[in-house]
């Protein structure tokens, strides 16, 4: 029997894959992230995890979510186990109205998506607008699975350099000059101003004017990405973005980090043309949203004080904030670090001789778990950067995390000194070291 042409023979494929050469080009992107890799360690109970961003789900009484569960059963027990629309629930769209309305945003319900998680949002985005070869401008450093998705869809991700005041407006200028310089299109420009995942830094206003400006300047579309902006410690963040313009700017918001993450409800501002793509592809990735997880997040909208339990978050996050800053001015004092005031990240600084990767099977042996800086790249930058994260562990744990931080840390400088090839190091042997700005390039 002869084979035909329109269905050639298996080609062969690795020891570990045999369909390794049948995979369409563009999974070569889909590599398993740093942070992903860190949680089957970080899950064992002997270690202090301050790798993941795990929301503090112990904080939210599970009664509240209880009673929503068992009246949305009761009430509407037909329409939640159903199929639904693929734009969301009518009225949980209107509800995220209010919710946006905190962070300065005037909307219409017909312009909000609901999508499964904000990440959904991300990824329907970067699938509507990503040929193969285009680029996409983001802060240096950015959200690790952000840039995965990017990747997966062949995108190129080019980083805008940060400071303390978030993106800096000249420097998107230089980037979006170097990048037309090379021929290459920009498709969008990918920010999250309020406590940046993962510098724990905040787009000030000024500058938020500023970019959405050099951003209309140049027609690129802004993706305002906005999970922790209601979590602010003291004064709230400048409003939003989208605040500013309803036409340019697609604002991506989530209940993961106000409510809890196992709903997976999050959502799309869009301006309207978009919103109807984005319908479009939200019905042929997952035909519709939960509509069971949609139900439950409306009744309990409805029913409880949920302003007041995101202040019982943000008082959980304040002092687990100020644990890890106390904690590193004790046991760290020669190095830098942000101070977020909000959300749940710090960006530490280290010598730079130091390599952040490379160290962490040792802090893995002294049970503390981190995320290495060069997760937040897409060029291999931050080897001298660590992400830390407060809002799981306690405060107590987080100064056990640190303490061990500290020994993995002072093991590495040991080991420089030890076996420098040309003597001493000057910084490492006084350990008195002058630490400069935390290093955002």
């Amino acid at each position: 029997m002869s084979v035909s042409s329109q269905n050639p023979p298996q080609q062969s494929g690795n020891n570990l894959d045999p369909w390794y050469y049948n995979y369409a080009a563009r999974t070569a992107g889909l590599a398993a992230s740093e942070v992903r890799a860190l949680f089957a360690v970080a899950s064992r109970p002997e270690v202090v995890s301050l790798a993941g961003g795990m929301p503090a789900v112990s904080a939210l009484p599970q009664e509240l979510v209880i009673d929503s569960m068992n009246r949305v059963m009761r009430e509407q027990g037909s329409v939640a186990l159903q199929y639904g629309s693929g734009q969301g629930v009518p009225k949980l769209r209107e509800q995220i109205l209010d919710v946006m309305a905190m962070e300065g945003i005037s909307a219409s319900a017909d312009d909000v998506v609901v999508t499964t998680g904000s990440q959904h949002a991300l990824e329907l985005v970067t699938k509507l607008f990503i040929d193969p070869g285009d680029v996409v401008l983001a802060e240096g450093p950015s959200y690790v699975t952000a840039m995965v998705i990017f990747r997966s869809f062949q995108a190129e991700t080019q980083h805008v350099a940060m400071d303390e005041h978030g993106m800096i407006p000249e420097a998107l200028r230089e980037r979006i000059a170097a990048v037309h310089a090379d021929g290459k299109k920009i498709k969008f420009l990918y920010t999250i101003p309020s406590f940046q995942n993962p510098a724990g830094v905040t787009l000030s206003w000024e500058r938020r004017q500023e970019v959405l400006a050099i951003a209309k300047e140049h027609g690129i579309l802004v993706l305002e990405d906005n999970p922790y902006g209601l979590l602010h410690f003291d004064a709230p963040p400048p409003p939003a973005i989208r605040s500013l313009d309803e036409d340019g700017v697609i604002y991506l918001g989530t209940f993961s980090k106000t409510l809890a993450p196992g709903f997976r409800v999050g959502w799309a501002l869009a301006p309207h043309a978009i919103r109807e793509k984005l319908i479009l592809a939200n019905e042929a990735a997952v035909l519709s949203p939960s509509s069971f997880s949609q139900l439950i997040v409306s009744q309990y909208l409805d029913t409880i004080d949920w302003r007041a339990q995101v202040d019982r978050f943000r008082g959980v996050y304040r002092e687990r904030k100020e644990a890890m800053i106390g904690a590193l001015t004790e046991y760290l004092p020669n190095l830098s670090w942000t101070d977020p005031q909000g959300g749940f990240y710090v960006w530490l600084t280290l010598p730079p001789h130091l390599d952040s990767k490379q160290m962490l099977p040792r802090a893995v042996k002294e049970l503390v778990a981190y995320t290495p800086g060069t997760a937040f790249y897409a060029d291999g930058s931050g080897r001298n950067n660590i992400r830390l994260s407060f809002c799981y562990p306690t405060p107590e744990a987080i100064r056990v995390g640190i303490r061990r931080l500290q020994n993995v840390i002072n093991g590495e400088l040991d080991l420089l000194e030890t076996f420098a090839a040309t003597g001493p190091l000057d910084t490492v042997r006084d350990r008195t070291f002058s630490a400069p700005p935390p290093n955002l390039d």
